[in-house]
């Protein structure tokens, strides 16, 4: 206690800045200017021995301030009153000098400068102190990039992933895809043996919420390999050089654990096609990126996964062969999927509902989207002080989850069956057409874009008319048509517009708009024909929609087999 009252105690030495001493110093000259003022401020006289100065001879100087004679002597300065002096006398004796100021007027003058300098004075250091700060500001940024970046490194270590393919329900597509990476990864000398390359890069594209991070996770518990997360937003920096470093990091990390994952969450962040706005650091870093991918060796044991749900954003140079040359698109859950997801959220709850009635009332969730539907309606269920979620859980919180989403996705019972007229009569034209897809869905569908150098007018004819094709059945149906057509009308309009004015397909070799509405009414009219006569497959596939959400090519062959 003593010892705290005695630090208390004790002063610091005052350390005065800068500013401080050059205030001081301007005091200390006021007041010798003021010293000096009040020492020759002149002592009045009387006549008498004003005419004792004169008769000695002792003025030296006189100067005429208004009602008043200032005298210089050798003995001081002297005043007295001008009436009652002899002028004449004066000017045969000394020179005299007429002031039209006065000494007040000087004073103030002189004490304006003052101020002003100080004023200056102040705003330069003030100035000074702003320069040096915005130095300090800029020497801390660049500590707490490096130290940001010595952070960063240090967390490019390896997480081992526990997650199985079985722990994620919804996605047996995606997994078929995914089998052979998982076994080279676990068996990579049996490929190095027979002389076989996998893909380098694999790219999960797909909507938000549809799990593609559970899936790379998954693959790495598959193969028990150390598993690398990174977001393509922690690679883009303010200064340059800073993202390629990391990714030159993340890559030699990897290698020296291989076999090994690398997962890069959100890509397009990084892998954004370049051209358009120049930002030096993005392109940097894709382009380390690229080199990295290109230098691994054949059958490194390094494995990158990425994922990203805006394809058409992805730099060319990602998608070429030997890099992101594998892609994965994982969907929307369909009835099934969300059936399974459903179940494995309420594994570990206690409820009295039907899970497939719960999953035909979430048409357009996505995974992320069921697992707060799930639990919201086990906190309602809590609310109303009940053991068991119930279906009228489900019922008050559906809402309230769908808060924010397109209301597209949120069909009422006439939407749906416009939307399973549309998409059936897409498929089933795909089919005819040998138009290659996945798979086609209530709320999507996935066809191939199958990069061809060579490409002919009947191919690019057959596109447009799939496009069209759900517009068509919409008129039959119908007789009307809807704005779910949206994006097909682009994609029928961008591919008859590359016929004429690209590839010369139209009716003339110079472009023209004629030429381009000609080929888009023909397909048209040719889908309406095509599905008058298809009505009776084309219902099938209709019923089949509506009740599995989801036709796949041996669906269609299936049904086409048993009505022709």
């Amino acid at each position: 206690m003593i010892m705290k009252q005695k630090e208390r105690g004790t002063m610091r030495p005052f350390k005065p800045n800068r500013l401080q001493i050059l205030i001081m110093s301007f005091c200390i000259l006021a007041l010798l200017i003021g010293y000096i003022f009040i020492k020759n401020s002149p002592k009045a006289i009387d006549m008498k021995f004003y005419d004792k100065l004169v008769v000695e001879n002792k003025i030296k100087e006189a100067k005429v301030y208004g009602d008043e004679i200032i005298l210089y002597t050798n003995l001081g300065v002297y005043s007295i009153i001008k009436d009652g002096v002899n002028m004449e006398q004066l000017l045969l004796i000394v020179p005299v000098d007429v002031k039209k100021e006065n000494n007040f007027a000087e004073l103030i003058l002189i004490f304006i400068l003052f101020v002003l300098s100080l004023f200056s004075l102040y705003y330069y250091q003030k100035i000074q102190k702003g320069k040096m700060q915005n130095q300090q500001n800029l020497t801390n940024l660049k500590n707490i990039a490096i130290e940001e970046e010595g952070a960063h490194t240090a967390k490019f270590s390896p997480s081992v992933s526990k997650l199985k393919f079985s722990d994620v329900a919804g996605i047996k597509s995606v997994k078929e895809e995914l089998v052979e990476i998982v076994d080279f990864l676990k068996n990579p000398s049996v490929y190095q043996k027979m002389g076989v390359k996998l893909p380098r890069g694999v790219l999960l594209v797909g909507p938000p919420g549809v799990g593609k991070t559970m899936i790379a996770k998954a693959v790495a518990g598959e193969a028990n390999v150390p598993f690398f997360y990174q977001s393509g937003a922690s690679f883009v920096q303010i200064y340059v050089g800073m993202g390629a470093k990391r990714v030159r990091e993340l890559f030699s990390v990897a290698k020296s654990n291989a076999p090994s994952i690398v997962f890069i969450d959100e890509v397009d962040a990084v892998g954004k096609a370049r051209g358009g706005m120049r930002n030096d650091e993005r392109e940097a870093t894709l382009n380390q990126l690229l080199t990295e991918m290109d230098g691994f060796e054949d059958n490194s044991g390094v494995i990158v996964i990425a994922a990203t749900n805006r394809l058409e954003m992805i730099d060319e140079a990602l998608l070429r062969s030997g890099r992101f040359d594998r892609r994965i698109f994982v969907s929307l859950p369909d009835l099934h999927d969300r059936e399974k997801i459903i179940d494995a959220y309420l594994a570990d709850k206690t409820h009295n509902v039907n899970i497939s009635d719960i999953a035909k009332m979430s048409v357009g969730f996505n995974g992320a989207a069921l697992s707060t539907l799930v639990n919201e309606a086990a906190i309602n269920a809590l609310r109303r002080k009940s053991k068991k979620v119930e279906m009228e859980d489900f019922l008050a919180v559906r809402d309230k989850v769908l808060l924010g989403k397109k209301r597209l996705m949120r069909y009422s019972e006439k939407e749906k069956n416009v939307q399973a007229v549309y998409q059936a009569a897409k498929a089933l034209c795909a089919y005819w057409f040998e138009i290659d897809f996945d798979k086609i869905g209530l709320v999507g569908d996935f066809t191939k874009e199958i990069d061809k150098e060579i490409e002919s007018r009947t191919e690019i004819m057959a596109k447009i008319k799939v496009s069209f094709a759900g517009i068509a059945a919409s008129k039959i149906y119908f007789n009307e048509t809807y704005s779910n057509s949206s994006e097909d009308l682009n994609k029928a309009r961008r591919l008859a517009t590359e016929m004429v004015e690209k590839y010369a397909m139209g009716d003339r070799l110079l472009p023209t708009a004629q030429d381009i509405e000609t080929i888009l009414s023909s397909a048209l009219k040719e889908m309406e024909t095509f599905l008058e006569g298809m009505k009776k497959p084309l219902d099938l596939l209709i019923a089949v929609l509506l009740e599995e959400e989801n036709l796949t090519k041996e669906n269609i062959k299936e049904m086409l087999g048993k009505v022709f």
